[in-house]
């Protein structure tokens, strides 16, 4: 394929800004970043837009991870482990990643966001400190289940993978908004990678568009993850309710065909 103009590349980097600073509060900066792709190298294959998108948002999320970690200092007997899953979930996710059409996606994203959102704007004491509902192993487990069912997720697609991550972590473990999202940030981190593993292999990158998309991402993120962490779990609860209102808008009109 040609090289994108300066002119693409200037909106691709504008839209990786913008998904690094929604990925770094409340995850789901695929679903900015992934479209944008799509729109902006529309001859570009489904490898080359899955690949170039993770080596983008991979730079967000270290900068991230690290912001999160510095200032939290999340436990990490969870969020090694989960790493772990997760990265393996997301290699085994993108194995089949090229046999499965995003169309297919799409419905099953927006049912599973209307619930997520429904859920936490009806509970509004959900994920203000962290209470959990299961000890040791069976914490443990949970955590890991959650790592690589959303890395595989993750590997095989990924718009909403950070969303979905903060709200297992907040609904099914009981941690709070915030820590959630620190965690979130180093599991997505290793999602990033795992697929990376296997699209760098290929071929996929497309090395001048994801490193500039990249470092954008990465100031993004940096933003984000510092005002989350200012803000506390009262800002990100509310974005995360604002953001996800807003992709179940933008992928309902899609599977609609209002747009």
């Amino acid at each position: 394929m040609d090289d994108p103009t300066a002119t693409v590349l200037v909106l691709l980097g504008l839209a990786a800004l913008a998904a690094g600073f929604v990925d770094a509060v409340v995850g789901g900066g695929g679903l900015i970043q992934l479209p944008a792709l799509l729109l902006g190298l529309p001859h570009a294959s489904p490898l080359h837009i899955l690949a170039t998108n993770k080596l983008a948002s991979i730079c967000g999320t270290t900068v991230s991870s690290a912001t999160y970690y510095r200032r939290i200092r999340p436990d990490p007997r969870t969020f090694l482990p989960m790493m772990v899953l997760a990265f393996a979930g997301s290699f085994c996710g993108a194995l089949v990643a090229s046999q499965i059409p995003r169309a297919a996606f799409e419905p099953i994203v927006l049912v599973v966001l209307v619930v997520v959102g429904a859920y936490v704007l009806l509970r509004p004491q959900l994920g203000e400190a962290t209470a959990l509902r299961y000890a040791g192993h069976r914490h443990l487990a949970a955590a890991l289940a959650v790592g690589f069912v959303i890395g595989f997720y993750d590997g095989a697609l990924g718009p909403g993978t950070g969303s979905f991550l903060v709200f297992a972590l907040v609904g099914l473990l009981g941690y709070s908004f915030l820590e959630a999202s620190a965690k979130a940030r180093l599991a997505n981190w290793a999602t990033n990678l795992g697929a990376l593993a296997l699209f760098v292999p290929q071929g996929g990158v497309l090395w001048q568009v994801g490193l500039v998309m990249g470092a954008c991402n990465l100031a993004g993120s940096y933003v984000g993850a510092r005002v989350a962490v200012a803000r506390g779990a009262g800002f990100v609860r509310l974005f995360f309710i604002v953001v996800v209102s807003g992709f179940v808008v933008r992928i309902g009109g899609g599977v609609l065909g209002v747009w």
